[in-house]
């Protein structure tokens, strides 16, 4: 039985990855600090469904101090979800995201070479690829203008992978995830919080003119795509690649709300509000790389990622 470790396992992307895991059988270590970003009942949550498993050990602890935790040595795959997320909190603070984003994830590569394991999945971001107006995002595209210490962030980790496989021949794939949305999707992310404020009565405040897009990208497409990239990983040596996971369907802000308006059928009211600092204007992935590589095929449109978080919502925040 295959071993699989991952980091950020409480979160909205690593919960998810896991219950799919462990329902394939394989076996799952868990660790994560409960960072205080958001409620930590809500991660507790979310690992409801892994404790129901024999196969699952979780282990409470930061990344940092991974080899304080007495973690297993027979570890076959890490996947590094792991992460201080936000491009505004990044903005107020950047020494936090450098600790745990740059420094957490050379601590992840140390631990994987004293350990002697082989098979790394990274997840990356598309904030990377800064503001530019190349679309789509070609993994191959120029990736050094962040606009945000996230960004740079995520970019840092990318390199000291590469770096690390050079070094160690440590196989790694560097995931640049796009927009990841759908039940159980984190509080301070823009579909929640719209449909928390719609449940509420109050106003969606929107940066900008509506015109900026996302490629909204449903959980259980990103949870499958990061499961074939460990597979491609375990199946194939000599390893560096950087893929795309997306959905290749951008949304602009203002086609998001009306399906938002559509699926609550209720009327919903907008404030404007200037473009926040370090939000890009589009994000767009050309995901031909993973099709090719790992045979991803995202299958969730938009409307029904939409309508299955709000079925989720309406059960959850009553």
């Amino acid at each position: 039985m295959k071993k699989i470790l991952v980091t950020g396992a409480a979160g909205f992307i690593g919960s998810n990855l896991i219950n799919q895991l462990l329902g394939a059988g394989l076996q799952v270590i868990g660790i994560d600090n409960f960072d205080d970003f958001y409620p930590k009942a809500i991660k507790e949550t979310n690992l409801n469904t892994a404790f129901k498993y024999t196969s699952f050990s979780f282990f409470k602890s930061s990344i940092l101090d991974i080899d304080s935790t007495g973690m297993p040595d027979d570890i076959d795959c890490v996947i590094h979800l792991a992460a201080k997320a936000g491009i505004q909190p990044s903005i107020n603070d950047p020494s936090g995201y450098i600790d745990t984003n740059i420094q957490g994830t050379q601590a992840i590569l140390n631990f994987m070479q004293n350990k002697r394991i082989k098979k790394l999945v990274f997840a990356s971001s598309s904030s990377v690829y800064g503001n530019t107006d190349k679309v789509p995002f070609l993994e191959s595209a120029k990736t050094d203008e962040p606009i945000s210490p996230y960004a740079a962030t995520k970019k840092a980790g990318e390199l000291l992978c590469k770096t690390m496989h050079h070094l160690t021949g440590i196989d790694i794939i560097c995931l640049r995830l796009f927009t990841v949305y759908g039940p159980g999707q984190r509080p301070d992310l823009a579909i929640h919080k719209f449909f928390k404020l719609i449940n509420s009565n109050k106003p969606i405040q929107l940066y900008g003119d509506g015109s900026t897009s996302r490629d909204y990208t449903y959980v259980s497409d990103i949870v499958n795509g990061i499961n074939l990239a460990a597979n491609y990983l375990m199946a194939n040596d000599n390893v560096f690649e950087i893929v795309n996971l997306g959905n290749e369907y951008p949304v602009s802000l203002n086609e998001l709300i009306k399906i938002i308006k559509e699926v609550a059928e209720v009327p919903v009211n907008i404030n404007m509000i200037d473009k926040k600092p370090g939000d890009v204007d589009i994000t767009y992935a050309d995901i031909t790389k993973a099709k090719q590589l790992l045979g991803y095929a995202p299958s969730v449109t938009i409307e029904q990622g939409i309508r299955n978080f709000y079925n989720w919502f309406r059960l959850n925040n009553q």
